[in-house]
């Protein structure tokens, strides 16, 4: 055996251990790459630090950069079980194959998979930086290998239906965000205030103004029929700063007036007039702004730019009929993001109460969504806006007071009802010994 130890044995170890060390970097380098954060090194970049920029720039192309460091990774270990196996059966004979198998198998693992992957997650940018010189010089000498193994791979992929989606990365970095928020507020890294607002700034894009708008039936209009003390007393009794005015009916949106060019207009009248000056002559439409219109299905994100854009925070909705459908402001949108915003002029929202017993009294007007976040519920968003709607799409009717259901995990009762409008709503979570209704039907026991 002492014979076979001669200069070609000992060339061929030293490649093996050279292979096994090219193996260790490519696992550590993939490793390193993958799991670094995007946003650090993004901010190491700005510093001046060219390894974090270029290794930014290598996981902006993750399919190629992958593809690049499994193929070298792959080369190398498979030449070095190669020459292990040609090594040992020049030694053992036959039953070189099966030690040879057991040694590659142990040393890759060990020093080539778990040391080097071991190591770049417990430092994953500091790892990149310092392998993403050699690994972008590896991605351009093997990027014509590369894109031969993506084409081959994404023709396979089409054979059984699937097609690779290149936006897919850019959506991963907003659910990978999306994730890290929940996840910091679960394992109690994050206050609920603090998520809420993370989450209501990125939502704003998949939320549209017919979410946050308030309903038709709910505006505070100025008829411009009405006699000028009547529109004055009314407009100090508000507690906006603007309004809509109507003639004739309340579809028929002639303007939008806002209370300091109305205090504006009736003091430079009173100082021309003097003791001339009659409140009666005063015109509402003479300083009312032209009404602005946006349709119900505008994201709240786009509306927030073209409002910052105009100069203006109100906007009247309206439906694909040109249907007047209620109105939104800049205010609305902020508090999808910061929550509740009141001034000493602004009445108190009404909010979910406990009821003592385990329950709470919703308004039926409340929001889904805002009834999710003040409790921590998970009722579903994109059936309905409202509570009352979510009631109503869930019972495929308009329900009477005292009939109870049971979907979703909560037990709904109705408290009020005034004509068709469902007022107020008692929900309580249905516990697992609760007998309850059938989800989406009265139950059988109806309060009076």
């Amino acid at each position: 055996m002492l014979d076979r130890l001669d200069t070609a044995f000992w060339l061929t170890a030293a490649g093996i251990v050279l292979l096994l060390a090219a193996s260790a970097f490519f696992s550590g380098a993939e490793t390193a790459l993958t799991a670094a954060s995007r946003s650090r090194l993004k901010a190491a970049a700005d510093r001046g630090n060219r390894a974090a920029a270029l290794a930014l720039d290598l996981t902006t192309d993750s399919e190629r950069l992958i593809g690049a460091l499994l193929l070298g990774n792959n080369l190398v270990n498979i030449l070095a079980a190669s020459l292990a196996t040609r090594l040992l059966t020049r030694i053992f004979g036959d039953g070189g194959v099966a030690i040879a198998t057991l040694v590659m198998t142990l040393l890759v693992l060990i020093f080539a998979e778990v040391t080097p992957k071991t190591y770049a997650i417990t430092n994953p940018e500091k790892a990149a930086m310092r392998v993403a010189p050699l690994v972008a010089v590896m991605v351009v000498v093997l990027s014509p290998a590369v894109a031969a193994v993506r084409w081959l791979v994404n023709r396979m992929l089409r054979l059984i239906g699937v097609r690779a989606d290149p936006k897919s990365p850019i959506l991963a970095v907003r659910e990978e965000i999306l994730g890290a928020i929940e996840l910091g507020h679960a394992e109690g890294a994050m206050e609920k205030d603090d998520r809420d607002r993370l989450l209501g700034a990125l939502e704003l894009s998949d939320r549209t103004v017919e979410e946050v708008m308030r309903h038709r039936s709910e505006i505070e209009m100025i008829d411009a029929d009405a006699p000028p003390e009547e529109i004055i007393d009314q407009i100090l009794a508000s507690s906006h700063t603007r309004l809509p005015v109507y003639r004739d009916e309340r579809e028929n949106i002639v303007g939008i007036v806002n209370a300091k060019d109305v205090l504006r207009a009736l003091y430079k009248t009173y100082r021309a007039r003097g003791a001339e000056f009659d409140m009666n002559d005063f015109d509402i439409l003479a300083v009312a702004r032209p009404p602005y219109f946006v349709p119900e299905t505008t994201p709240l994100d786009d509306q927030m730019r073209e409002f910052l854009r105009q100069h203006t925070h109100f906007a009247l909705v309206i439906d694909e009929y040109g249907t007047l459908q209620g109105l939104v402001t800049l205010e609305d949108i902020l508090e999808e993001i910061v929550g509740e915003i009141t001034d000493e002029h602004d009445r108190r929202e009404e909010g979910p109460e406990p009821d003592g017993a385990g329950g709470w009294i919703v308004p039926g007007a409340m929001s889904v969504r805002e009834l999710n976040r003040e409790l921590g519920w998970h009722l579903p968003e994109d059936v309905a806006t409202t509570v009352a709607g979510l009631v109503m799409h869930e019972t495929r009717t308009i329900p009477e007071e005292g009939q109870m259901f049971a979907f979703h995990g909560f037990r709904f009762e109705i408290l009020e009802r005034e004509g068709n409008r469902i007022r107020r709503i008692r929900i309580r979570p249905i516990e697992p010994e609760d007998e309850g209704a059938r989800p989406g039907a009265p139950s059988t026991g109806c309060a009076s």
